[in-house]
Formats: structure tokens, sequence, C-alpha cells
């Protein structure tokens, strides 16, 4: 391993666990480690940089908290897969975006019901408060592990026979998908806190970040479905690409 030069002793400690961050984020980025690659431990980082195991610890630390390492107690420190990434501008099938990716695709249908509509919900399906809604809540998976809580609202106008599917093969987001064509979509993107409700489904520690794609559906201006999409913030990104026309006035 090529040796790091030492950072001097009147560095400030933040500067030299942020070397210690860039050198390994360095590594990452080039593909010299790869993921589930061992990262070098901390003593190794200790003896390599000639710091104190506490500010190589602050170091690995905080990339575990970004996603680009796992710190496995007793183990290691590990080459983090990459965050898997799903189009903002569009609305995609989840099961085949993540089958295209060469991985395991698995889903958990929490609940599928009828609810009367809260007033948030009936608002943005255009009912009246406590008027008939369908409800469904699902854990989407990649390779066993959690990458989305589907937090689903439908309206019985444009699908009545939403609940009278089984979903077990096909999922909530897919029977919608395939019967009923939609026209108009509305994507608003958050960042917040996980409950200990989400946490638990999501299989991740309460209050840990996570990013919610809050979308709506609408079929010849009847809305058709109010989604929230929550991802662990650890785990998964949202991202688009999209060509500009003209001149663009903001660069």
């Amino acid at each position: 391993m090529p040796v790091s030069p030492r950072p001097t002793a009147s560095e400030p400690a933040s500067a030299l666990y942020q070397q210690v961050k860039d050198y390994i984020a360095r590594k990452i980025q080039e593909g010299e480690w790869k993921p589930g690659d061992r990262v070098p431990s901390e003593q190794e980082l200790v003896t390599l940089f000639g710091i104190s195991r506490m500010t190589v610890n602050r170091a690995l630390r905080e990339l575990a908290e970004q996603g680009r390492v796992v710190r496995v107690a007793g183990v290691g420190t590990f080459v983090a897969e990459e965050k898997a990434q799903s189009p903002l501008l569009t609305v995609v099938n989840l099961p085949d975006e993540i089958r295209q990716r060469g991985h395991d695709y698995s889903c958990d249908v929490v609940t599928v019901e009828r609810i009367a509509a809260p007033l948030e919900v009936a608002a943005a399906l255009d009912l009246r408060t406590g008027e008939s809604v369908f409800h469904s809540v699902c854990v989407h998976r990649e390779n066993g592990l959690p990458v989305q809580l589907e937090d689903r609202y439908v309206n019985p106008r444009v699908a009545p026979d939403f609940l009278a599917q089984h979903f077990d093969e096909t999922k909530p987001g897919e029977y919608l998908l395939r019967t009923v064509p939609y026209d108009l979509v509305e994507h608003v993107v958050d960042a917040i806190a996980a409950t200990p409700e989400q946490a638990q489904l999501l299989e991740m520690p309460a209050a840990q970040p996570c990013l919610v794609l809050t979308r709506r559906t609408w079929t010849s201006g009847t809305p058709v479905t109010f989604v929230r999409c929550i991802h662990p913030g650890n785990r998964y990104r949202l991202g688009g690409r999209f060509h500009v026309e003209g001149n663009p006035a903001i660069g």
C-alpha cells in the first residue's frame, strides 16, 4: 500500500480526519477498492497517517454514515455496495428496475385496506374528507435489503377493482401502471427522519435520514394515486438526466 504523506503536528484534527476520508473515498472512486473489499483497519490507518485512533475513528464513522463503507463490529470495515438509483423525472416499475441491475427483487405487502380519507389524502385525491379511499403499504427489497417503503392511497373512482387483487405476483404499483393510464405526474422530494414504525419496516435505525418521493398521478384531470416512497438515505438515491433546449439563464 502506498504511503500517504504524513500530516504535520500543527494541522487541526478536523483537517486530519478529512485527509483520511479523502484517501479512502479516492481509492473507492478510482476503483482500486471495490464493493465488498476490506478497508485498512483503524490501527493500519493510524500507522499510515501517524495520527490518533480517535481521529481515524471519526473518519470511518462519517464515511459509514454517508453510505460509503460498512462497519462490522469485530470484523472490520468494508467498501459499501453502490447505492441504487431511480430516475426522478419518470414513473418506473421498481421490480423491473431492480432486476435490470441484475439484482434480486422481493416485496412484502404489509397492508391492503379501505379507509376513510384523512384531510391530506382527501385533498391530494380531490375527495371529501372521510370519503372511502384504498390504502396499501409495501416494503420493496433489493437483494433482501429494504430499499423503499411505499405508502399508497388510491382513488376508488378510477381503480374500483383495486381491493379485489391478491397482489401475490403483481404488486399495487405494477397493477396501477398496467390498468390505469396516467397523463400527468407530480414528484416532490423531501428529506425526513424515519419514524420508529418506518424504521422498523425498513430495518434501519430510528431517526436515520430518509429520502421521500411524494408522487401524485392524474388521468384526464382526475387524481389516480397519492403515494409516498420512503428510501433509506444511505441505501438509495434519486436522480435524472434531461435535455435542455435553448440557452438556459441559470447555470
